[in-house]
Order: structure tokens, then C-alpha cells, then sequence
């Protein structure tokens, strides 16, 4: 199995931080991803089959550019892994749908809202199917993260973490 399973578990969750909690109405596209705009921080445990658990932090910094696109960077430090650098580009394709690319990804990002809480799908390489759900928190700064990687519908992967705003 790659050892991309170890990188991918903490970076999708900083995406989703900034949608409106479970009990706010939806936001306008531009709230929505503004939470973004400055810095965020992601802290998770990730378990990957067969291996021992580590943590991982990914600090990130974003913009929206003139279009209102997100671009989002990142920086993943991993226990046991030089620190790396991770792009996205996200944008509102819809009430509640989102729609982007990530240079770990093979192929698009998807995002929707299900009932108060966001789910991102993408593929990576080696074909592993990426599922994370994201919980935003009634403080509005901070969000459970949940991500579970599958390959050939086995699960591989998974992590939890703590998403919030600096």
C-alpha cells in the first residue's frame, strides 16, 4: 500500500471549518469560504492499516481571489515525515456544493452540505477513495473532522481531528 494514506488524513479537513453550523442558515458563498482567508489549523490522530498511530498538524493560510475562488495553502507536519506543502483552489458551484482541486488529489474535489454537516469526496493515487465528514461546532471557529480512506472499498485509513481558525 502507498504511503499516501499517512498524508492525506490531515490536510481535507481544514476545508470545510468555515460553513455554517448545523443550526445557522446556509451562508452566501463568500462567507462561506472567507473563513479561510488568514490562518487555520488542523490537529488530528491517524491510524493507517497496520501501522501505529501518529499525529499530525497542517497549518494553513488563504485568499479569495477576484473570482471567488479559495486558494488555500498548507503546511503538513507529520510525525516521522519531512513537512510538506499542499494547494487548493475551491469555489461554490451551488447551494451547498462546492467544487475545487488539491495537488494531492487525482481529479476533482467534491464537497456537499447533508444535514448541518459537509462531506468531501476525492480520489488520491493509488486509487484510494477519500470520504471525510466535517461537524462545524456551535462557536463557530472550530469543527470535528472525520476522514475514512478506502481502497478497492477496504478501509485503510482514518483520522479524527480538531479543526479551528487562528
Amino acid at each position: 500500500m502507498p504511503s499516501n494514506p499517512r498524508a492525506l488524513l490531515s490536510f481535507a479537513a481544514v476545508l470545510a471549518t468555515g460553513l455554517p453550523t448545523a443550526t445557522s442558515q446556509a451562508a452566501a458563498p463568500s462567507d462561506t469560504l472567507r473563513f479561510f482567508e488568514g490562518r487555520t489549523e488542523i490537529v488530528s490522530s491517524v491510524k493507517v492499516f497496520l501501522k501505529k498511530p501518529y499525529r499530525s498538524r497542517t497549518l494553513g493560510r488563504g485568499y479569495i481571489s477576484a473570482d471567488g475562488t479559495l486558494v488555500l495553502s498548507q503546511h503538513v507536519f507529520e510525525e516521522g515525515k519531512p513537512p510538506h506543502e499542499r494547494q487548493w483552489r475551491m469555489r461554490q458551484v451551488g447551494p451547498g456544493r462546492f467544487s475545487g482541486t488539491m495537488s494531492d488529489a487525482v481529479g476533482p474535489v467534491q464537497a456537499s452540505q447533508v444535514n448541518g454537516k459537509f462531506r468531501f469526496q476525492f480520489t488520491m493515487k493509488g486509487n484510494l477513495a477519500v470520504e471525510q465528514w466535517v461537524t462545524p461546532l456551535p462557536d463557530g471557529k472550530t469543527a470535528r473532522s472525520e476522514i475514512i480512506v478506502r481502497r478497492h472499498g477496504l478501509r485503510v485509513a482514518r483520522s479524527e481531528g480538531t479543526i479551528r481558525k487562528l
